[in-house]
């Protein structure tokens, strides 16, 4: 059997040979990845992004809420209502539309409603988080996508209790059209706040060549 390295020693004293152990080289140092890959997959994501959140606006808006008129008498559904709503044309909503067009409308809110606002929202933050240094800057454009995702999902949820209860007081009225108005300002601010997102990108190459 062979000696450990500690009986030899206590054996043969300073002229015990012990057999030297090398910890194994790091696997594959190359690995680490440079600024240039990290900025590379964060713009990957961002196309992404930019393309899913056109589609799902698209979806939304152009398609799925476009095709709910024909069940509500041609009637434009909250959602697009720019300008907001008042009591006079909920209630002809709602008398235009039976249980199933309602229910296909609370679908659209869980589904396309929800999805469209929370990809827009993580795209846009992720958009100013890598384009803009400024630490006070960054937090005030961010602001305005956080806002929006919060403006929206508490608008569906708004918009499907204007149709859930028998009868919708001006308050719910109110606050359902006052943040439909305030969704589509902010999404009108969050994409300004992206185009000087892009903008302070586009200056950081014409800085780096000036610095040299």
């Amino acid at each position: 059997m062979a000696k450990t390295p500690a009986q030899r020693i206590k054996k043969h004293g300073s002229k015990a040979v012990v057999p030297q152990h090398n910890l194994p080289p790091v696997i594959n140092p190359t690995t680490a990845r440079s600024p240039q890959k990290a900025r590379s997959n964060s713009n990957l994501i961002l196309i992404a992004g930019v393309v899913v959140s056109l589609f799902l606006f698209w979806y939304l808006h152009l398609l799925t809420l476009n095709q709910l008129t024909q069940l509500s008498d041609g009637l434009a559904m909250p959602d697009s209502l720019v300008g907001g709503f008042d009591p006079g044309y909920v209630g002809q909503l709602r008398d235009a539309m039976d249980g199933d067009a309602r229910g296909q409308l609370n679908y659209v809110h869980k589904t396309a409603g929800t999805l469209f606002p929370l990809i827009f929202g993580f795209t846009w933050l992720l958009l100013i988080g890598t384009n803009v240094a400024r630490k006070a800057l960054r937090w005030a454009l961010w602001a305005l996508p956080l806002l929006f995702v919060v403006a929206r999902l508490w608008g569906n949820v708004a918009i499907d209790a204007l149709f859930g209860s028998e009868t919708p007081d001006a308050g719910q009225v109110a606050l359902a059209s006052g943040l439909t108005i305030a969704g589509w300002v902010l999404l009108v601010l969050s994409l300004l706040a992206g185009a000087v997102a892009a903008f302070l990108a586009s200056r950081k190459p014409q800085a780096a060549e000036t610095a040299r």
